[in-house]
């Protein structure tokens, strides 16, 4: 039975559906049907939300796995901690119109090694 995985998966869909309530709002408040228009603003929400279900569900899969295969539960919750704050991160810093990108590169350095570690604890056995 998985019992570390299904909670951070549960915080990381709410975290999925404010990512896409922000979209959604996005395209209210310039009226855009389709597409960002041309707002920056708009476009930036997109892609944050765009990457997060490029890559969660992938890296949820390989942790379930990893958990399934009876993986060790503090690397566990460290692997899923990772996954989470670095969406988080690559959510908050890429937010910022004038981003330096060390929001971007933290949050995707934790999101791949989330899932380098899964991937590793699954090669091993």
């Amino acid at each position: 039975m998985l019992k570390i995985v299904p909670v951070y998966a549960a915080i990381l869909a709410l975290l999925f559906l404010v990512l896409s309530l922000r979209v959604i709002l996005g395209r209210r408040s310039n009226n855009v049907g389709f597409g960002s228009a041309g707002s920056d603003d708009l476009e930036r929400r997109i892609r944050i939300h765009g990457n997060f279900a490029e890559y969660v569900p992938f890296a949820l899969l390989l942790l379930a796995l990893a958990e399934w295969r009876g993986g060790y539960p503090l690397i566990l919750n460290a692997l899923c901690a990772l996954l989470l704050a670095g969406r988080i991160a690559h959510a908050v810093f890429l937010s910022r119109p004038s981003t330096d990108d060390i929001g971007r590169v933290l949050g995707m350095t934790g999101t791949q090694t989330a899932i380098l570690g899964a991937a590793l604890l699954l090669l091993a056995g």
